[in-house]
């Protein structure tokens, strides 16, 4: 039998919705540290203080707008200090971090029999923060749905909610409102699906399904704009959000505490009730998140005492440090990432518009040398495939189609692969038609993506094939504006959005396409009319699709979807080939000394802010 560990128990729990009622609750392979919320540095977690973390940049894809940013990292920070959803997450490590728990409705809600509608109840004494102080409404919740469907805003996973009645009639302005959410009174709210959808409550999880107060909420009507000034319904709120004036849109101006060039800084929400929630301990008064653009200088600065911690990458030489240095292995903590890193290949453009070259660029790369560009085997295992392994728990463990005992590639069957393809005019294993030349690849201009350029571009050349490497602080946006027709990237990584192997599928689902703020960077599954209505160039016609695969396998539950989702991620990876997957990606936090209580979120795949803790006496 295969194993079903911890993702089938997930999975198993939630099923239960379609039959009566749903389960009930309260940018790292895995060496878990072991270490939940308490002690980190010979201390105990208390109440007081402010965490201070830093960053090279703060890499927004949507403007930090709960309704469009699709960042794993503004994710983390959504969940534990800023949005409350109907149903969410402990907050917590391992199996226990990726269960649905009720968060601003009072259980796990009331499902139909057919698990086509969707009841709940919101719990009294929530509210929002400064400057809007009212109690959130189910009305509330609606009103984040409307501005999911509202086309302008550019939700970067509103796919996740089509299932919803209604909800394409009103994106697409055929009606006022979403006719399969309704609310009786303030207090509850009833979803009607169109199709029963096993995964719902985890849908339900993500931040932008949290509540939005309209009164602030509609002078906002550009993708992004609402980042400035996100009103919280969480634990914490971004300092100076008491003095906006929200008399009138024309009289709001961006919080204090955040501005995107330099700083976010969060503070207690006055008008948080505890009791309200059980699973945010909230032990920080603040939470500073800085941009320094040298990464060497914020790892110095955690050293020193500085700072407490960093949403970056540690450089091999920290990595040593930590990990080999008696005084310094407790303030290393590595947890199970959930999550790929990757090369994307762009089906629309030459010469990746050929499936034999994108046979050959994943037989060719070094694979070993990317791994050590990020630091050894501390920053994870060489990816095979797309669903990292703990997603399938170990069942894809031995899947490596383009695989090489040492991970360096392998030049003769790269080589033969080479021989099929258009872009290979005397056939002798190498890219030489006038395609292969001067390709654009899009990298960051920070490590380990700086230290991967080498080995990536001495990779290609082993196939003819020459790059040309431009690097972007703020690369996300470019890769992400389909009518750039960017052929190849190293920028992007890719963690589950939950608990469930389709949060991978939907980056080929054609139906997440879109021309900013995309995802389905290789356009799995365009059509020349999308490429039309998109103004999306190149050969654009005929291209694959698995969205019939991706239908097929969102109607199952339990064993039967995970071993769909396992066929499919070997079709991609056989048939398809949109990626070249390089690592399979633990997640690697450095602490500073002054760091009481850690816990990792195993939701978002980031520190769990609402449980850190720090010592203000240690800090510098």
């Amino acid at each position: 039998m295969k194993r079903r560990r911890l993702l089938a128990l997930v999975l198993a729990a939630c099923s239960l919705a379609l039959v009566a009622v749903a389960c009930g609750g309260g940018d790292d392979g895995p060496s878990a540290s072991g270490d939940t919320t308490g002690d980190s540095s010979g201390g105990k977690p208390t109440k007081g203080g402010t965490y201070r973390i830093s960053t090279t940049q703060f890499n927004h894809t949507g403007g930090f707008d709960p309704t469009g940013e699709y960042l794993g990292t503004d994710l983390g920070l959504y969940s534990n200090l800023l949005v409350r959803t109907l149903v969410g997450y402990e907050h917590k490590s391992g199996a226990d971090g990726n269960k649905v728990v009720p968060d601003l409705a009072t259980d796990m809600g009331e499902v139909s029999e057919d698990g086509l509608t969707y009841t709940f109840t919101l719990k009294d004494g929530v509210k929002f923060s400064p400057p809007v102080n009212r109690e959130v409404t189910s009305k509330d919740v609606v009103y984040a749905f409307e501005r999911i469907g509202t086309e302008a805003l550019v939700a970067q996973y509103g796919f996740y909610y089509t299932v919803i009645k209604g909800m394409a009639e009103f994106t697409a302005g055929d009606a006022k409102t979403i006719s399969g959410i309704e609310t009786p009174d303030d207090k509850t709210i009833k979803f009607t699906l169109t199709k029963p959808t096993g995964d719902f409550l985890f849908r339900l999880s993500m931040p932008a399904a949290g509540p939005i107060p309209e009164e602030v909420g509609k002078c906002f009507t550009k993708a992004g704009e609402y980042g400035r000034n996100v009103i919280s319904s969480g634990p914490y709120m971004f300092e100076g959000s008491d003095k906006v004036d929200i008399s009138s849109c024309e009289t709001i101006k961006p919080a204090k505490g955040n501005d995107p060039t330099r700083r976010m800084m969060f503070v207690r929400n006055p008008n948080y009730d505890p009791s309200t929630d059980g699973t945010r301990p909230s032990y920080m008064d603040a939470l500073e998140y800085t941009i320094n653009t040298n990464p060497n200088d914020i790892f110095n600065k955690i050293e020193a005492g500085e700072l407490e911690g960093e949403e970056e990458s540690p450089p091999p030489r920290v990595l040593r440090e930590y990990s080999t240095t008696s005084e310094l292995k407790d303030r290393i903590h590595t947890e199970a990432g959930d999550r790929t890193w990757y090369i994307t290949m762009n089906l629309t453009q030459p010469p990746f518009d050929d499936l034999h070259v994108r046979k050959a660029a994943n037989l060719i790369m070094d694979k070993a040398g990317l791994q050590r560009a990020w630091g050894g085997p501390i920053r994870g295992d060489i990816a095979e495939h797309i669903v990292p392994n703990t997603m399938f728990n170990g069942d894809l463990d031995d899947y490596a189609p383009y695989g090489t005992e040492n991970g360096a590639g392998d030049a003769a069957k790269a080589a033969e692969e080479m021989k099929l393809s258009k872009y290979d005019t005397n056939q002798d294993g190498k890219c030489d038609a006038p395609e292969c030349s001067g390709v654009l690849f899009v990298n960051r201009n920070v490590p380990p993506w700086t230290d991967m350029e080498p080995v990536i571009e001495q990779s290609f050349a082993k196939l003819g094939i020459e790059l040309n490497t431009r690097e972007f602080e703020d690369a996300y946006p470019i890769i992400q504006d389909a009518t750039r027709n960017v052929p190849l990237s190293a920028v992007p990584g890719w963690g589950k959005d939950y608990a469930d192997a389709s949060t991978f599928m939907v980056l080929f689902d054609s139906r997440s396409i879109l021309p900013q703020g995309n995802v389905n960077y290789s356009l799995t599954g365009l059509t020349p009319a999308l490429a039309k209505k998109y103004k999306i160039s190149g050969t654009v016609a005929n291209l694959p699709s698995v969205d019939a695969d991706i239908d097929e396998c969102n109607k199952l539950l339990d064993d039967e979807r995970l071993t769909c989702w396992e066929e499919l991620d070997k079709k991609l990876t056989e048939e398809i080939v949109p990626w070249i997957p390089y690592l399979d990606a633990t997640n690697v936090d450095i602490l500073g000394p002054a760091v009481t209580g850690y816990e990792y979120d195993q939701f978002s795949g980031t520190p769990a802010y609402s449980r850190v803790a720090v010592d203000p006496s240690k800090q510098k």
